[in-house]
């Protein structure tokens, strides 16, 4: 109302030299931006976040620690009022420099002044799903909120003043989504840990069933939800200052890879670059900003079926290094295959940490996640010791260094056969867990939840089955054949719970996922006859029960 007034009342009767100025949070209603009469005198600019060096200097200016800046940049992301905030509560409530962390006198104010009024509980379920996942989608929101209206959560979310629209969702402003995961984890820190794990699932579930083009963007997804992570944190980064998308490798691009090669690496590094492209072009993302469409980086990701052809060994001693590891590894059957992550050069951010390594990463592990018969993947970095403390705890170090021109590289390696890619993104997961209690095998509760879900996801694959961590509890540490036996055991702790009729949606739901061969959850929940929605509902009704019962037995044996 008071907008109509302002537009129809007092606008039109001012003088016509005036000059009025107005700020909100929220933009001009295209009604107004739209009509003939204001659209030649009515200027909309959108406030940026502060820039780097202009945070900087703002935190330099009110004195705050050289090294709580880091930090308060990295939670503000430029927003001039939590910078502001942060700054003022004085370097004396920071506490140790390590571990700072916002405190709940910045939080409050930061909350009113960028998130505003929350209308329900289920809204604020909503942002709590935005401040923790990388994108937010409506079918996202209906996955893991399948008890709310998704359509009418993912509208409000949409009209946020401080929500960006992508091409993968919704996208809260960095400032907005640190402030409610920090408020988050500070005022229910179970339902922190309990929506990430949701959210995990989901993602991992994804992994399985999205479609070819949209898999990669799950891993990204899923490395994002556990950024702070110490693995994850040595590897990845999501600056959005260079923000880049990739595309293959078009044969005009060739010239600009090409050089871009030569200058990083060095002219016979150039022609392997070209060797590759002539073999393997499909192998190639090149990236481009995308704020201008600059190409600044290419990457290539190899597919190397055995036995290794003779023209590759003798042409790329970097080839030839990791086929000559699998020798003595564990040789790649007739039928399999090699993933080699061959090539990452971002000039302007050679080989650190950028969003050109994580996007490049999460592409290898989709496609790894979606190959038939990989044995092996391989990464290839020229600083080899830096490295190879990066990766530690997810790649091995083949200690080869072949030399290419000038330059030496290190080559890292995973055995997909031995580590299937879900199990071993799932490391990440319970890399990060709050440290908690253990059963007897060293398990933590939350490692060991996870394994039940990660042996129900492998259940009609006895190989994959076979190398789950559930196989490596005490459940199994008595029984002649863990693997087969465990299976047997999640079968029957699965039927038992219908011995109480609360159980029973949540057997039926559990056996229709995981052991009748439902090929996603949607097929599960039509053979059911159940909206999908609440066949979620009792899906995640079983698996807690039955994570339950089974931690039980972890602890105190069968009973």
């Amino acid at each position: 109302m008071a907008g109509e007034r302002l537009w129809q009342r007092f606008l039109p009767r001012a003088a016509d030299d005036t000059l009025v100025v107005l700020a909100g949070r929220l933009a001009p209603h295209p009604q107004w931006t739209a009509d003939p009469a204001w659209t030649e005198i009515l200027y909309v600019h959108e406030l940026e976040p502060f820039s780097e060096e202009q945070a900087r200097s703002l935190l330099t200016t009110t004195q705050v620690l050289p090294g709580l800046r880091e930090r308060i940049m990295r939670f503000a992301g430029g927003n001039p009022l939590a910078l502001s905030l942060a700054a003022a509560a004085g370097t004396a409530s920071f506490g140790r420099e390590e571990s700072w962390a916002p405190s709940a006198d910045i939080l409050r104010p930061l909350l009113a002044g960028l998130i505003g009024e929350v209308p329900t509980a289920a809204h604020r379920r909503a942002l709590e799903v935005a401040a923790q996942a990388y994108s937010t989608s409506e079918e996202l929101l209906a996955a893991v909120l399948p008890e709310h209206d998704a359509h009418q959560l993912f509208t409000w979310l949409r009209d946020l003043p401080f929500m960006e629209s992508t091409h993968r969702g919704l996208h809260p402003h960095d400032a907005a989504r640190e402030t409610l995961a920090a408020d988050l984890r500070w005022r229910a820190p179970n339902a922190f840990e309990t929506m990430r794990q949701r959210l995990a699932e989901e993602y991992l579930r994804l992994l399985r069933e999205a479609p070819e083009e949209q898999v990669f963007t799950v891993t990204d997804e899923l490395f994002h939800l556990f950024r702070d992570g110490r693995i994850v944190a040595r590897t990845r980064t999501w600056r959005r200052e260079d923000e880049v998308h990739d595309r293959p490798l078009h044969p005009d691009d060739l010239p600009v890879v090409l050089r871009m090669a030569e200058e990083t690496e060095g002219p016979a590094s150039a022609e392997l670059v070209r060797y590759w492209a002539q073999r393997q072009p499909e192998a190639f993302s090149v990236y481009r900003l995308v704020t201008t469409g600059r190409i600044v980086a290419f990457t290539a990701r190899l597919a190397l079926p055995a036995p290794a052809d003779p023209a590759d060994l003798a042409t790329d001693p970097v080839v030839a290094a990791a086929w000559e590891y699998t020798e003595t590894a564990g040789p790649v059957r007739p039928g399999e295959h090699i993933g080699v992550s061959r090539f990452s050069v971002y000039p302007e951010r050679y080989q650190v940490p950028s969003r050109v390594i994580d996007l490049s990463s999460s592409r290898a592990q989709a496609e790894s996640a979606r190959a038939r018969g990989r044995a092996y993947g391989f990464a290839v970095w020229r600083d080899a010791d830096a490295w190879a403390e990066r990766v530690k705890g997810s790649l091995t170090d083949t200690a080869a260094r072949p030399q290419v021109g000038e330059h030496s590289y290190g080559v890292f390696a995973v055995d997909w056969r031995r580590t299937p890619v879900e199990t071993w993104l799932r490391h990440f997961i319970t890399a990060t867990a709050v440290p908690a209690p253990s059963g007897p095998s060293g398990l933590s509760r939350a490692a060991f939840d996870q394994a039940v879900r990660e042996a129900l996801a492998h259940w009609r694959d006895a190989h994959a089955f076979a190398a789950c961590a559930l196989t490596r509890s005490r459940l199994a540490a008595d029984l002649a054949d863990p693997a087969e036996e465990l299976r047997a055991l999640l079968r029957r702790a699965v039927d038992d719970l219908a011995s109480d009729p609360r159980g029973v949606r949540a057997r039926e739901a559990l056996t229709a996922s995981y052991f009748s061969g439902a090929p996603t959850q949607e097929a599960a929940a039509r053979r059911l006859g159940l909206p999908y929605g609440t066949y979620r509902r009792h899906l995640r009704h079983g698996l807690d029960l039955l994570c339950e019962a089974l931690w039980e037995q972890e602890l105190h044996g069968p009973r």
